[in-house]
């Protein structure tokens, strides 16, 4: 039962892929340690693995409907690899409890960002320097690259909203965030594949569930309000993210 409930919820982490751009790989590592009992790190690498397989595939379909900016999304995703890289090295080093309890609070945060809703960012008044806009790219890329490697989280809920300021259309924005998802979950997954045991009977399926169900959000975006689909999932996170928090905090009250 607990495998046949991780695949329905390996679906819907691929359906928030492909819908929204980003959200459901925050999903992903509660269901690997809830529901099909891996440690914390393991989790975090098999679910590197599953969204960057997962993205990959969704931004080919994409690339079809030339909505992906490559220029903007390497540019993102090369500092987020770099990020990635370094936090994915410093995550060997931080006890699982921890990594339990900082991606707990970041699936509530994350949560909480999709139930207000994206706001889209009013025009500048003046152009910005060249120069200015490199920064925040790489402040921004290497930031969420680092969260990505070190808590096994895309990033999407950071990145569509910062390529919205970058000036790129809903439908661009959503699109290169998966690219830059992408990027950044493999460089994870690089620095902590030949240090963690990853179950690849389990995580192989998982991520075949999730790459239908990303198939299925692409379809589903030309038909359902995205917003209403966003609040909806943001509760479920929501919910997921306290209930991964209590466990953990219950796992190590005898300790205290």
């Amino acid at each position: 039962m607990p495998i046949i409930t991780a695949m329905i919820l390996a679906t819907v982490v691929g359906v928030a892929l492909g819908l929204l751009g980003g959200g459901g790989s925050i999903l992903a590592v509660p269901v690997l340690t809830l529901i099909l009992g891996m440690g914390t790190r393991e989790a975090i690498a098999s679910s590197l693995f599953v969204v960057a397989v997962t993205s990959a595939i969704a931004v080919l379909i994409r690339a079809r409907t030339g909505t992906v900016k490559w220029g903007v999304g390497v540019a993102f995703g090369a500092t987020g690899m770099l990020g990635g890289l370094g936090g994915a090295s410093l995550g060997r080093f931080v006890p699982d409890s921890l990594l339990a309890i900082l991606f707990s609070g970041i699936m509530i945060a994350t949560a909480l960002a999709m139930i207000r809703g994206r706001r889209t960012p009013a025009p500048p008044e003046r152009p910005r320097a060249r120069s200015s806009h490199v920064l925040r790219v790489v402040i921004m890329g290497v930031s969420v690259g680092f969260l990505t490697g070190l808590l096994g989280a895309g990033g999407g809920f950071l990145i569509v909203p910062a390529l919205l300021i970058f000036g790129l259309p809903i439908a661009a924005a959503t699109s290169t965030s998966l690219l830059v998802i992408a990027l950044n979950s493999t460089a994870g997954l690089a620095a902590q594949v030949f240090a963690t045991a990853i179950p690849w009977e389990t995580v192989l399926p998982f991520t075949a569930f999730a790459v239908v169900g990303s198939v299925a959000g692409m379809l589903l975006a030309r038909k359902l309000s995205a917003p209403t689909l966003r609040k909806s999932f943001g509760f479920f996170v929501l919910g997921v993210g306290i209930i991964m928090l209590t466990a953990t905090i219950l796992r190590l009250a005898p300790l205290l």
